[in-house]
C-alpha cells in the first residue's frame, strides 16, 4: 500500500480537491496553503485518515508540522501504521 497515494485520495475525498489533487507532491504545502483545510476540515481529515488507515492519531501528532506538507502527513500516518 502506498501511504502517500492513499492519503492523497483521502484529501481529495474530504476536501473535494478534484483536479488539483494531481498537482500534489510530497513537498506540497497543506496547512495554510489549501483554503479548504480549515480547522473543521482538519478534524474531518483526521477522522477520515484514522478510519481509512486504521490508525489513531496521538496528541503529539496534532501539530502544524504534521500537517505542513503531504509528505510530513504521510510520514506520521506511516509511523502510526507501523505501530
Amino acid at each position: 500500500m502506498d501511504t502517500e497515494q492513499d492519503l492523497k485520495q483521502v484529501l481529495v475525498d474530504v476536501l473535494n480537491l478534484d483536479a488539483r489533487a494531481s498537482a500534489l507532491t510530497t513537498d506540497s504545502p497543506l496547512l495554510g496553503a489549501l483554503p479548504e483545510l480549515d480547522s473543521m476540515a482538519v478534524a474531518a481529515l483526521i477522522a477520515a485518515i484514522e478510519d481509512h488507515f486504521a490508525v489513531t492519531f496521538e496528541d503529539e501528532d496534532l501539530t502544524e508540522q504534521t500537517f505542513a506538507t503531504l509528505g510530513s502527513l504521510a510520514s506520521v500516518v506511516a509511523a502510526r501504521r507501523a505501530g
